[in-house]
């Protein structure tokens, strides 16, 4: 398959009416108006329906002749399309494990019959209790939950499907934050950073798990979308020059505070911006299974130097521009 960015080029996107899935798309569309864009997913939970001129097509990534008949002609698939929350997967396993496991190797297999690139991300969850830090992609795996399991299944799948097939690229995407907008609506998710800038909206306390230190990594889901495209402009080139195999890149920033002091930064934001008073509370930790460690560093070298990537947004200005 011989492409080049200049070329005509097809891109197709699951998962297009999700969180990052409808933002990959915008960014696509603006950065390469040129490219063709089709945007695929079954709206289990997105919502949104057309992306500037592009409709959202009406695809179950588990119907793999459907799915054949939409990818035809893809030079690339971002296959964003995924039971992402790990209480989803836990109350629907059987769910999880068709669109997660099936429907993943159902557009590997497409991609191996076809040769076009492939782009996945897999989740830290594959890694379960990081004992090293800085975080990177060679870390052991050893999942704590039925969401991570099936996204490392899929991660070795992909790995047996690309050899000397395809090339791909595989996030290791952190603890997203934020929202944007397509068309006047706005696209968001309940991530611990919305969460709290609601609850603070709403005048109700902000709680804050036991114990309250534990860090988590967390990127914007803007620059998370950049990846995507900065991801897909490299694979045109591999396709031209014929390369397969799988590429691995931590898709995250610098900025790991602790559950505790996010809670604060939005208290404080919200009594800058609004004159609202938020009380935090610390409250029993539900989750048993959930790591707990009170530095949570993501090395981000590999996809600064081989995709020229970096986060640009802050958790700080995130949170004000939420609650200005």
């Amino acid at each position: 398959m011989t492409k080049s960015p200049e070329s005509n080029v097809t891109v197709a996107v699951t998962g297009a009416a999700g969180y990052i899935g409808s933002r990959v798309v915008r960014v696509l569309q603006d950065e390469h108006p040129d490219w063709e864009i089709t945007a695929l997913d079954n709206f289990y939970l997105g919502d949104v329906r057309q992306i500037g001129d592009v409709p959202v097509e009406h695809v179950d990534i588990r119907n793999r002749d459907r799915l054949e008949a939409a990818l035809s002609g893809a030079d690339v698939v971002m296959h964003l399309a995924a039971i992402s929350g790990v209480d989803d997967c836990e109350e629907k396993p059987d769910l999880a494990y068709e669109a997660n496991v099936q429907g993943t190797n159902n557009v590997a297999w497409f991609c191996r019959k076809t040769g076009a690139g492939l782009i996945f991300p897999f989740s830290m969850a594959v890694l379960g209790d990081p004992q090293e830090f800085p975080i990177t992609v060679d870390h052991p795996r050893d999942p704590m939950n039925w969401y991570g399991r099936t996204k490392l299944i899929s991660e070795r799948a992909i790995e047996d499907f690309a050899d000397g097939a395809f090339p791909a690229h595989q996030f290791m995407i952190s603890n997203l934050y934020g929202e944007h907008e397509i068309s006047g609506q706005s696209v968001s998710k309940g991530t611990v950073t919305n969460f709290f800038v609601n609850r603070a909206l709403a005048g109700e306390t902000l709680t804050v798990y036991e114990p309250g230190t534990q860090s988590r990594n967390f990127v914007h889901v803007k620059d998370v979308a950049r990846a995507y495209l900065r991801s897909g402009e490299q694979m045109i080139e591999q396709l031209d020059a014929g390369e397969t195999g799988v590429e691995k890149y931590e898709v995250a920033s610098d900025e790991d505070p602790s559950v505790m002091t996010l809670a604060e930064w939005v208290a404080e934001i919200a009594a800058e911006e609004r004159g609202i008073d938020a009380d935090i509370e610390l409250v029993g930790n539900p989750r048993g299974n959930e790591t707990l460690v009170d530095t949570f560093q993501v090395s981000t070298a590999s996809a600064r130097e081989k995709l020229g990537w970096k986060a640009s947004e802050s958790v700080r200005e995130s949170i004000r521009t939420l609650l200005s």
